[in-house]
């Protein structure tokens, strides 16, 4: 039965804590990529003893005077402690003797123990064990809790929750106006909100947005999105993982102040020309023909043709109206 849950969506696992609680017993993440197999007790040799006494000095437990690989009393004081860290008493040999379901030694709830553990309990004096239904291991990088689907006095099932690791990386999503600006190789500045983290990044590509399917196809906008791939510069901490992040990528700049207005007030006319409708201050509407420049945030640079067109000035956008912003540096 589950008896506690410590881990929620979009925590980070860290080494050592304690992810979900089965019995009274709790399951420990550790570093390491094999999966935890079998029982660990004295004596026993191979690779995953290796990975567990590397897991175990990364947190600062030392595996005194035994070999490389084997599970010999010093291995068994560092899980020993690692347990206390934890807030919970390590399982030995003694308590494994009876085989129940859900005890220590137990490979899976309602499984007895596995061979190589049940032979050390003919043992004269209990030992220090680590349970494979104690321990899961996870990969290098930022670990992230995606899902839970244990529930406090729910039978245990074969899944307890989902989590998800490896280097961080960032898709952003560009409209159609901002596709040409942005280019591979571009730098970008990289801020993120929610924990106010700053780093920086580099385009990678820039190309179509998936495609949504199902329910989100039905609601996905009708203009065409892209999508932007951003290698970051350093690996990006782990608290990034899940945020959403506000990159700002300097396409262009002018040496100066320019005029622009929203890019929803130009438009093209069938003789070739480009133009606005400025609205006067009688509320009459006149036609300026303009050349554009830049665009960004929505805007775009123009330079009036024929006509007068000032900061202030009132432009039609689309069915409705909007002020042309004063002169700014884009």
């Amino acid at each position: 039965m589950v008896t506690k849950v410590k881990a929620k969506p979009g925590d980070m696992v860290k080494p050592g804590s304690v992810l979900v609680e089965v019995a009274g017993r709790p399951v420990l993440a550790l570093r390491g990529s094999l999966p935890a197999y079998r029982n660990l007790t004295a004596g026993v040799v191979g690779p995953d003893v290796v990975q567990l006494q590397r897991a175990l000095a990364e947190l600062g437990y030392r595996r005194g005077t035994d070999p490389s690989g084997t599970f010999g009393p010093g291995t068994q004081n560092a899980v020993r402690s690692l347990y206390e860290a934890a807030g919970y008493t390590a399982p030995t040999t003694a308590g494994m003797k009876a085989g129940a379901a859900g005890k220590p030694g137990a490979d899976k709830p309602g499984e007895p123990p596995n061979s190589s553990a049940s032979a050390a309990t003919t043992g004269t004096s209990p030992t220090v064990v680590l349970p494979a239904a104690e321990t899961v291991f996870v990969s290098d990088g930022p670990v992230r809790v995606d899902s839970v689907e244990a529930v406090v006095g729910a039978t245990a099932t074969e899944k307890l929750m989902t989590i998800t690791a490896g280097v961080l990386g960032i898709d952003g999503a560009l409209e159609s106006y901002q596709k040409d600006s942005v280019r591979p190789g571009q730098k970008v500045d990289i801020f993120a909100d929610r924990s106010g983290g700053r780093a920086v990044g580099t385009v990678a590509s820039v190309g179509p947005a998936p495609v949504p399917t199902g329910k989100e196809a039905g609601a996905a906008e009708a203009t065409q999105r892209f999508q932007v791939k951003i290698t970051p510069d350093q690996p990006l901490p782990a608290e990034f993982a899940g945020q959403d992040v506000r990159l700002t990528i300097n396409a262009a700049s002018s040496e100066g102040a320019v005029l622009v207005v929203p890019t929803a007030a130009v438009s093209s006319q069938a003789d070739g020309r480009t133009t606005l409708t400025v609205v006067t201050s009688g509320g009459k509407q006149a036609r300026v023909e303009i050349r554009t420049g830049m665009t960004g945030d929505g805007y775009v640079e123009v330079t009036p043709v024929s006509g007068t067109l000032a900061p202030g000035d009132r432009v039609v956008l689309g069915a409705g109206r909007a002020s042309a912003p004063s002169g700014g540096k884009r």
